[in-house]
C-alpha cells in the first residue's frame, strides 16, 4: 500500500519541533554536566578544607610516632556537618592504621600526589573520599570521607530546576510556532480550496492572501497560467467560429454545384460543375491553411526563439512556390542570396515561414499586370551590419497598394481586390503577417516598390 503523504504543516513542525527538542535536549544535559562538575569542585573543595584541618593536628611523639592531638568531642566539633556523616582514618606511611574510624580502609592508589579523589566503601556506604599526603613532622596520609545524600539531593533539585522550566519554555516555543506555521500555510490551504471548488469554465484570476513573498509568487504563477489557458480556450473558440463561419458558404456551394450536376446528363455540364467544385476546394483549403496559421500563433507566443537563417528559408520557400508560379506564368525569384551570404536572426522559423508563404501567395493573388506583361515576384533578403538590420522583402510589379489602404488591409476578413482567375481568399494573409510579426518583435513594411509601382512588403528585424 502507498505510504499516506504529510502535509506540509506536519512537515514543517517535523522539521522544526524536532530538532529543537533535540537541542533543547542537548543543551540541558551539558548544562547539567557543567553545573555538576563545578558544584562537585565545591563539596571536594570542603571535604578537602577537612582533610587539611585533620592533618594540621597530627603530633610527633616523643618515641618517634605520630599521634592525634585532639579528643572525640574535639573531632566531632571539628568535621561536624549537618545533613552529611564523615568519617576519618590517619595512615603512616606505609599504611598502618594510626586513629581514626577503625575499619576505614586506605584506597588502593597507582599514583598518589599532594591529594587525591575518590569513591570507597565503608558500613555498606558509598563515600566520596580525600586521600591527603603530608610530610611534617613526618611522612603520613589522612582519609576524610563523607556520605553523599545532600549532593545527590542537591542534584536532583538542579535537574529538575533547569529542565522543568525550560521544558515548559520548549512546549509554549512549540505551541505559538505550531500557530505562526499555520497561519503562514493557511494561504496554501485557501488557494486550495478555491482551485478545487472551481467551475471548469470559470478561468478568472483566483485571489488568495499573499502573506510572504512566495505565495504571492505561486498566486501569480497559478493567475499567469490560467490566462494563458483562457486565450487558448478563447483562441480555440475563435478558430472553431471561423472554421465554422467561413467554411460553410464553401462547403454549401460545393454541395449546390455537386447536386446540380447529378441532375444533369450532359457531359459538359459535369464538367463545368467539376471545375467550379475543383476551385471552391482550392479556396476551401486555402481557408482553412490560413486559419491553422491562425492558430498556430497562441504556439507560437509559448515557444523558445532560436537563430534561423533567412537565406535557407528563402530559398526553401521559393522552391514550394515555383510549380504553381510556373502555372501562373509569373516569374519568381530571388534577390541578395549570393551577395549576403549566410544572415541569421534570432526567431521561430515556422513563423517567418509562414511570413514569406503568405507574402509570396498575396502577391500572386494581388500582384496582377496588364496584359501582355510579365508578373515579377522577387524574394529579397536584407542586411545592413551597420545599422544592426536584418530582413526579408517580397516586392511585386504589380498595382500595390494605396498608402491609405495599407493599414486597414493588416485587420482579419479584409480582402483586396484579385483577378478573375483565383477565387477569393479570406482576407486573413496580412493580419498572420502581422501577427507573426508582433510575436517574432519585427517591424512589418508596406510599401511602394522600387520601380514607383508593385507592392514591397516584408519584415526587419533589429540586431544587435
Amino acid at each position: 500500500m502507498k505510504a499516506p503523504v504529510r502535509s506540509l504543516l506536519q512537515r514543517l513542525l517535523r522539521r522544526v519541533i524536532v530538532p529543537l527538542a533535540l537541542t533543547w535536549l542537548i543543551g540541558t544535559v551539558l548544562a547539567f554536566a557543567v553545573a555538576r562538575f563545578f558544584t562537585q569542585q565545591a563539596f571536594d573543595r570542603a571535604l578537602l578544607d577537612d582533610a587539611y584541618a585533620v592533618a594540621s593536628h597530627v603530633r610527633q611523639t616523643e618515641t618517634g610516632g605520630l599521634t592525634l592531638g585532639l579528643t572525640a568531642n574535639e573531632m566531632g566539633t571539628l568535621l561536624f556537618d549537618q545533613s552529611e556523616r564523615l568519617y576519618f582514618a590517619v595512615f603512616s606511611n606505609d599504611d598502618r592504621f594510626l586513629a581514626g574510624h577503625a575499619g576505614l580502609q586506605m584506597p588502593q592508589l597507582d599514583d598518589l600526589k599532594n591529594f587525591t579523589f575518590t569513591e570507597i566503601e565503608f558500613n555498606n556506604k558509598t563515600l566520596r573520599a580525600v586521600v591527603l599526603k603530608r610530610q611534617v613532622p613526618q611522612a603520613f596520609k589522612v582519609v576524610v570521607a563523607q556520605t553523599t545524600y545532600s549532593q545527590v539531593a542537591f542534584f536532583q533539585r538542579l535537574l529538575v530546576l533547569s529542565m522543568v522550566p525550560q521544558l515548559l519554555l520548549l512546549l509554549g516555543l512549540a505551541w505559538w510556532l505550531r500557530r505562526k506555521i499555520q497561519q503562514d500555510v493557511q494561504p496554501l490551504t485557501d488557494l486550495q480550496n478555491a482551485v478545487a471548488l472551481r467551475d471548469v469554465r470559470d478561468l478568472k484570476p483566483v485571489f488568495v492572501s499573499n502573506s510572504s513573498a512566495e505565495m504571492q509568487d505561486l498566486s501569480e504563477a497559478i493567475n499567469a497560467l490560467l490566462l494563458r489557458i483562457e486565450k487558448g480556450v478563447r483562441s480555440q473558440k475563435e478558430f472553431a467560429g471561423n472554421v465554422a463561419h467561413e467554411m460553410r458558404t464553401p462547403l454549401a456551394g460545393m454541395k449546390a454545384l455537386s447536386d446540380y450536376a447529378l441532375s444533369q446528363s450532359d457531359p459538359a455540364v459535369w464538367r463545368e460543375q467539376l471545375q467550379k467544385i475543383a476551385l471552391s476546394q482550392e479556396r476551401a483549403s486555402h481557408l482553412m491553411n490560413q486559419l491553422l496559421a491562425i492558430a498556430l500563433v497562441q504556439e507560437a507566443q509559448e515557444s523558445m526563439a532560436e537563430p534561423v537563417r533567412l537565406d535557407e528559408v528563402i530559398r526553401d520557400s521559393i522552391m514550394r512556390h515555383l510549380h504553381r508560379a510556373d502555372a501562373l506564368g509569373i516569374d519568381l525569384g530571388a534577390s541578395g542570396l549570393d551577395e549576403r551570404g549566410a544572415v541569421s536572426v534570432l526567431a521561430q522559423r515556422a513563423l517567418i515561414e509562414g511570413v514569406i508563404d503568405n507574402l509570396i501567395d498575396n502577391a500572386f493573388r494581388y500582384g496582377l499586370t496588364p496584359a501582355g506583361t510579365v508578373r515579377r515576384v522577387t524574394v529579397e533578403l536584407f542586411s545592413n551590419p551597420r545599422l544592426g538590420q536584418r530582413g526579408v522583402w517580397v516586392h511585386d510589379n504589380g498595382p500595390g497598394i494605396e498608402p491609405l489602404q495599407r493599414q486597414r488591409l493588416l485587420q482579419r476578413w479584409v480582402q483586396g481586390d484579385e483577378g478573375p482567375a483565383l477565387q477569393h481568399g479570406g482576407g486573413l494573409g496580412l493580419a498572420i503577417v502581422s501577427e507573426y510579426a508582433r510575436i517574432m518583435g519585427a517591424q512589418l513594411f508596406l510599401e511602394t516598390a522600387d520601380e514607383g509601382h508593385g507592392l514591397k512588403a516584408g519584415l526587419l528585424f533589429q540586431t544587435p
